[in-house]
């Protein structure tokens, strides 16, 4: 999905003051992973890691598990590409509204899709399924309980795999699945990100851990040279610098409740939030006009969600930020609104 994108930043140049359309922390001080890349910059002149082995045996050590349960990818993105390809021609239930790529991944590889609402609904016949938890765009959290009888259900009947994307796991207090849980299930594949937890996703840091046997088939599918040097050697200095990088996942996810109350006041629509971000419905009007004032007048950027399945073009998602760019956005569609 290279068009509609969600953090669509880049086409609106220096008129964005306040993005709110991200869901990644914003203000991240970045300065001593560009030093880090400053002095390792002449290592562009060689050729990668074939295969980034010495970033998955660090992921491996910090989350314990063996390496051997890791796949680094280039991005998340390439993980959803590489699985999808390996089920073509397959059934895929997919839990909407959620990020739009995994339907875009398996219809790439002629998938038959099966949307469902509830996870009750997804068939024994099915050979994928696509979780995202917190969920994009909702924020909701599933209790990992239900993901982990879900798993113990579909064995009894084939050899499917459960796709949990947990790129947002560290904007949320509530319990998700640990990796050591995903290995241990046998038919779970555990998506991450470095990108949404240190905020670089201009460096395309994605990771799956998931059993030894289902690692190694996402591994076969990947090109040689996918993660590039500068992104393996971010995502290893990065590891090991969790206190530069502090979310404060209660405090934003404070904010976003607040968000919430103000925006309901104003008739809109907002659905349970467990994380940073919430979803939104319009009372009347469309999103697209909304994004597009707030940018012109206010310089404020929200994410359109008329593009996710399911929705229609009254939704909108924001991501809270601090309490003063939040007062900001609450008062400017206050503002549109009357």
């Amino acid at each position: 999905m290279i068009e509609g994108h969600g953090d669509d930043l880049y086409r609106f140049g220096d008129k964005v003051k306040y993005n709110f359309s991200t869901n990644i922390i914003s203000g991240v001080d970045h300065t001593g992973l560009i030093r880090h890349l400053q002095s390792v910059m002449t290592k562009i002149g060689s050729y990668p890691e074939p295969a980034p082995f010495s970033l998955e045996r660090k992921i491996a050590d910090k989350i314990g598990v063996d390496a051997a349960n890791v796949v680094v990818t280039n991005g998340a993105t390439d993980a959803m590409y590489r699985i999808a390809h390996i089920f073509e021609r397959c059934k895929s239930a997919i839990r909407v509204p959620t990020f739009r790529e995994y339907q875009d991944a398996c219809r790439s590889f002629q998938h038959d899709i099966l949307f469902v609402k509830d996870i009750n609904e997804i068939s024994d016949d099915t050979d994928l399924i696509w979780l995202c938890n917190p969920n994009n765009p909702t924020g909701e959290v599933l209790g990992k309980s239900l993901i982990l009888d879900l798993a113990n259900s579909q064995k009894s009947y084939k050899d499917s795999w459960i796709v949990v994307d947990q790129a947002y796991a560290d904007y949320t207090l509530e319990k998700v699945l640990t990796p050591l849980e995903a290995v241990n299930a046998g038919n779970i594949v555990l998506m991450s990100s470095l990108t949404k937890r240190y905020a670089v996703p201009g460096l395309r840091i994605g990771y799956i851990v998931a059993d030894e046997k289902i690692a190694d088939t996402i591994r076969a599918k990947g090109m040689p040279w996918a993660v590039n040097t500068l992104a393996i050697e971010a995502g290893r200095y990065l590891l090991d610098k969790d206190e530069d990088y502090v979310i404060d996942a209660g405090g934003l996810h404070s904010e976003a409740l607040r968000i919430t109350d103000a925006l309901r006041d104003m008739g809109i629509v907002c659905t349970r939030t467990d994380c940073n971000f919430i979803l939104c419905r319009l009372p009347d009007g469309k999103a697209s006009d909304l994004k597009s004032w707030l940018v012109e007048n206010h310089g404020i950027l929200i994410r359109d969600a008329s593009n996710f399945e399911s929705l229609d073009e009254r939704y909108f998602r924001v991501a809270a930020q601090n309490k003063a760019q939040n007062d900001l956005l609450i008062n400017a569609i206050k503002e549109w609104i009357s």
